[in-house]
């Protein structure tokens, strides 16, 4: 067996605020806005509530529960409990199948992430300024089609993040997003108050908050558990390996429900502060990954201040961003450190040197690789470049595989002694309501989001 981890968090604090700052990302500031603008808005957002409670903290406890008893990497920490319960040691692949989905996200995510930090640029130095919408249009186009400043971008946040994840848990990690996770949400209610101020508030809070049970459809159920299995970034070992740094005397009940609110409240918060604008400039809600990119920064272009407002939104995605992102690196990097004679900065710069190369592929399905379509005989895939097969393959499958089989195995595998022991609420209702959940019901809501995504 591979040897434990030999560091751990100061607490129940930074390790809520790791964990809150690894969920939250582009997915809660970045997707959840369009993907709730394209679904309906309200309905889509009682859905995704519901599910967040029922589905992803389950799971999330489920990682937790193998992460902190075995305190090692997703794929020792499976083998090691299945072995323990005289189970296969094949349970460790689907660690390992964690690690190779965290790869490819973070390969791309950095991309991604490296564009907020251009546009955190061109909102400081007013570039954008006084644009057309066709003008801002063009403008994020072309950025697309640049390969060289994508590339540098994209250098530039994933060596940040290796830097990070190099120095340890203590040193770098817990330093990051103790000073990260409050300038976060300092600035997404700075930016909340100024869009009540100057955007349409009204229609915004009507828009997220009115449920509208009409607008209830499959499509919409399934985009809303989808939506919050992944906010929360389970499925993939991440939460695992975090929880394997935490101390015993931490509550992971209590840890995973202040988790999946403080994700939640962040995803309801960047709503507040998108919508009013979208709305107030007469923007469409609909608009879809744009959003922020090319909606949002045309309605920055053009009002008073925009510059200011505008760097401190890409601030704040920056900072999600990056959150998430030392966490995905951590992953990876807890597995290399257990092996004997590569040390924490080695394996975060080895890994963080493949995570940049393969991000290249991204780079590239903007440019030169935008017409090319790997499995376009399939109809299903007959528009999707090798980034869109690259999300495809993680989101809809991977991700959705590792959850519930995370669910499945804590729920019927590990032993009741070490469920009770680890959860610590006891073994009376909320364990067995836990333990419900993470059983049949999450599995299953999964199950079907995986059959409807591939259909």
């Amino acid at each position: 067996m591979a040897a434990g981890v030999s560091e751990y968090w100061s607490g129940r604090t930074a390790f809520i605020l790791a964990s809150i700052g690894a969920a939250v990302g582009l997915g809660n500031i970045w997707k959840f806005p369009y993907t709730l603008g394209v679904s309906g808005g309200s309905a889509f957002v009682l859905i995704y509530v519901f599910a967040i409670l029922l589905i992803a903290t389950p799971i999330m406890l489920s990682e937790m529960i193998i992460g902190r008893h075995t305190g090692k990497s997703s794929p020792s920490a499976m083998k090691q409990m299945a072995v323990e319960r005289g189970n296969s040691a094949k349970w460790g692949l689907l660690g390992w199948m964690g690690l190779v989905a965290v790869t490819l996200v973070l390969s791309f995510y950095s991309v991604i992430a490296g564009w907020t930090g251009a546009y955190l640029v061109k909102s400081a130095s007013g570039s954008l300024a006084g644009l057309s919408p066709a003008e801002v249009g063009a403008n994020f186009d072309a950025f697309l089609h640049d390969p060289t400043s994508m590339i540098f971008w994209h250098f530039l946040f994933t060596a940040t993040t290796v830097f990070i994840v190099a120095r340890g848990i203590k040193v770098g990690l817990e330093r990051v997003v103790k000073f990260l996770m409050p300038a976060l949400f300092l600035t997404l209610v700075a930016l909340v108050i100024n869009s009540a101020i100057i955007g349409d508030f009204a229609t915004a809070f009507h828009f997220l908050f009115t449920p509208d049970f009409s607008k209830i459809t499959a499509p919409i159920v399934l985009a809303a558990v989808g939506q919050a299995f992944f906010s929360v970034n389970v499925g993939v070992g991440t939460v695992l390996t975090y929880a394997a740094y935490l101390p015993k005397d931490v509550n992971l009940f209590k840890s995973a429900i202040t988790i999946s609110l403080g994700d939640t409240l962040v995803a309801l918060l960047a709503g507040l502060a998108i919508f009013p604008i979208v709305f107030a400039n007469g923007l469409d809600p609909a608009e879809g990954p744009g959003l922020v990119f090319v909606t949002l920064s045309t309605a920055f272009a053009q009002m008073p201040g925009g510059s200011i407002i505008g760097s401190a939104f890409f601030i704040m995605i920056l900072f999600a961003a990056l959150t998430s992102s030392i966490a995905m690196l951590e992953t990876l990097t807890a597995r290399a450190n257990e092996y004997e004679g590569i040390s924490r900065a080695g394996g975060a710069m080895l890994i963080g040197s493949c995570t940049f190369l393969l991000g290249l592929v991204t780079v590239l399905s903007f440019s030169a690789w935008e017409n090319v379509y790997l499995l376009g005989a399939f109809e299903a895939f007959a528009t999707k470049t090798p980034f869109d097969l690259i999300d495809y393959l993680v989101s809809n499958i991977m991700m959705p595989i590792g959850g519930m089989l995370y669910a499945l195995f804590a729920g019927w595998w590990v032993s009741r002694e070490i469920q009770v022991a680890e959860v610590g609420m006891g073994d009376g209702g909320l364990f067995k309501f836990w333990l419900i959940l993470a059983r049949v019901i999450a599995p299953a809501a999964v199950a079907a989001v995986f059959y409807f995504n591939l259909t």
